[in-house]
């Protein structure tokens, strides 16, 4: 065991074995994907950073959102696109491993955030009168701070557990490690493999719940008052939509891996796999964006400045 344990140097990713007939296709697809993601996310970072007036906690934190947006689709999209253009689909021990990190970290900072966004709206909706008192500047950036520190924190511990294990294996049968994956690879049992996955799942699952009994009182204070009840529709929907794409992805990617049968086509797993990856990051800035008129007001301004521009060089 000990002697396959040190030969373990690299492991080799097998969800892309099929795609000799039309890796270009699919390398064009998915760069323009990334692009895409990177357009839609950037836009509403520099749109909240130039604009004083969205300096705002809700704002704040939707642009904290779009940049872990883009912190977890760097973990993936550069190396898939490498991996597609190479021969050999392989990742070093510790890029699989700060990979899976910030992978994890990503999905769960996800959550921490949706949360906190949860919260500024339960404030201002059924306690508009210490809302200002309750969200300075001082306490918005403790609240990211934390929304930051705890999926760092909480996945560097699990990543530590999963890189002393010994492990009889090098094949992970997937596009992208993922800690589970590694895990499943140990010559032996361990308890930390259990208890520390469980501690996160339920304290992120602690978030959901959090976020359900905020909605539950928003929705009773939106119903008596029509005002309340357009701020709800303008800065609750897209939060509510936001939080349910991510939830629906994480636990569709999470089941899959864990009961996904293996009669699936490889062209599907790995479109299972990427889904995470896909969706949220592009549907959250696109649905903020398009839902809030604040932003959308100031993100048009903008592109109309530019052709503005453009014309007058012309």
């Amino acid at each position: 065991i000990m002697d396959n344990v040190s030969v373990i140097t690299v492991f080799t990713l097998a969800g892309l074995s099929d795609i000799a007939n039309y890796r270009v296709t699919l390398f064009v697809l998915t760069l323009l994907c990334y692009c895409v993601i990177w357009l839609v996310n950037l836009t509403i970072i520099v749109t909240v950073i130039v604009d004083k007036k969205l300096h705002e906690p809700m704002y704040i934190f939707l642009c904290n959102l779009c940049v872990n947006g883009l912190y977890g689709t760097a973990a993936f999209y550069p190396k898939f696109l490498y991996d597609l253009l190479s021969t050999t689909h392989v990742i070093s021990y510790a890029g699989c491993l700060l990979q899976g990190f910030a992978l994890h970290s990503s999905i769960c900072a996800d959550f921490s955030l949706l949360a906190l966004m949860a919260y500024d709206r339960y404030v201002a909706i059924c306690r508009p009168l210490v809302y200002h008192s309750l969200m300075t500047k001082q306490k918005v950036c403790i609240f990211v701070f934390f929304a930051w520190f705890f999926p760092i924190y909480l996945m560097l511990l699990s990543t530590i557990t999963t890189a002393v294990l010994r492990l009889c294996g090098s094949h992970i049968p997937r596009i992208y490690c993922i800690n589970w994956l590694i895990n499943n690879l140990a010559c032996s049992a361990s308890a930390a493999r259990i208890v520390i996955p469980a501690f996160n799942y339920t304290f992120y699952i602690g978030h959901i719940l959090f976020v359900f009994w905020t909605y539950v009182h928003l929705v009773k204070t939106c119903q008596s008052s029509k005002e309340n009840w357009n701020k709800f529709m303008q800065t609750c929907v897209p939060h509510l939509f936001s939080l349910i794409v991510v939830a629906v992805s994480f636990l569709f990617d999470m089941l899959y891996v864990r009961f996904g049968s293996k009669e699936f086509p490889q062209n599907v797993e790995n479109f299972m796999a990427m889904e995470i990856l896909l969706i949220p990051p592009i549907i959250n800035p696109v649905m903020y964006g398009f839902k809030l008129t604040k932003i959308r007001n100031r993100v048009l301004n903008f592109i109309c400045g530019i052709s503005s521009t453009l014309r007058l060089k012309l």
